[in-house]
């Protein structure tokens, strides 16, 4: 089990995709390289297995190599986050078990779902997180995103943070991620250890004036989004929101065009993997959706755009 950090978890935690052969195979080697073109790309942590990693399409099999890979090769350089979602409550735990004996710091989970409607209540949620906590004992992140249909209200988050401590750290991506990032900040106190936004980082600025302390982007461009969270964090909002301005292009391509696939495009393009498959059913991405990605990549020139050149 990894130590306690001296100081909370903040800052860029991007997500690292999952590359695959054309064949749809797992591209292992490409792996590594992802991984250390993110620690190049100076983020403060990575995630692995989450939704942008297409861990909805990864069989359990698949998971526990790309788990043992990730975390012996990243080995420490920064500290490393693992998705452990599923509806189970068992077996939810025992990913999130296996993650910390792995060397995992901090594991990220959705309330359970299944479907539309298969959700469970406020106790049932509770006594998941309460399980996965103690089969874990490292700190948990809920991530509260619209693919899961369930509504978290803040006065259950913060119920959540008092009855089962090791939750305290926040991934809000749902309509209106300001206003509710800042009610939990300003309600939760000390118990609200980690306020992360995701999606891309797309709302960022108006999160980060609400009082997150991390975001959680895709790994296109983590190295051009960490100024802006440090001149934020040093009271130079001028030049946050310039820095910001100028990549916002991009990320919003990225969020409303593109979604898991521009990762991988620009990561090929750069050479980092050697494709940028995705799984079926996901298709790959359209040609012309692809020049435009490509043409504001190469304007805002991300390390991915050239890390393998």
């Amino acid at each position: 089990m990894p130590a306690a950090p001296a100081a909370p978890y903040a800052g860029v935690f991007p997500i690292a995709p999952t590359p695959f052969a054309p064949s749809g195979d797992l591209d292992l080697d490409g792996m590594r390289r992802v991984l250390d073109c993110m620690v190049d790309q100076g983020v403060d942590g990575i995630c692995i297995l989450a939704n942008y990693s297409e861990q909805f399409l990864l069989s359990d099999a698949e998971r526990d190599t790309l788990l043992e890979l990730c975390l012996k090769h990243v080995a420490g350089r920064v500290p490393v986050i693992v998705t452990c979602s599923h509806f189970s409550t068992l077996l939810a735990a025992e990913r999130a078990r296996r993650a910390a004996a792995a060397g995992a710091a901090m594991v990220m989970l959705m309330p359970p779902y299944h479907g539309a409607t298969l959700k469970a209540d406020e106790k049932g949620m509770i006594e998941h997180f309460a399980r996965i906590a103690e089969a874990a004992r490292i700190p948990i992140m809920l991530q509260d995103a619209p693919l899961s249909g369930v509504a978290l209200s803040v006065p259950f988050l913060l119920r959540l943070a008092k009855e089962v401590p090791q939750v305290c750290y926040f991934k809000i991506e749902v309509p209106g991620t300001a206003a509710k990032l800042r009610a939990l900040v300003e309600a939760g106190g000390k118990a609200i250890v980690g306020p992360f936004d995701g999606e891309e980082s797309i709302t960022l600025m108006a999160d980060l004036d609400a009082g997150a302390t991390g975001t959680m982007p895709s790994a296109l461009l983590p190295d051009l989004i960490k100024p802006v969270l440090r001149h934020h964090r040093a009271g130079r909002r001028d030049e946050a929101a310039a820095a910001y301005r100028r990549i916002l292009p991009l990320i919003n391509y990225e969020n409303r065009q593109c979604g898991l696939r521009a990762t991988k495009t620009v990561m090929a393009e750069g050479g980092v993997i050697r494709s940028d498959a995705v799984r079926h059913p996901l298709e790959p991405m359209h040609p012309a959706t692809r020049a435009g990605l490509m043409e504001l990549a190469r304007a805002a020139n991300p390390l991915a755009l050239r890390w393998g050149r």
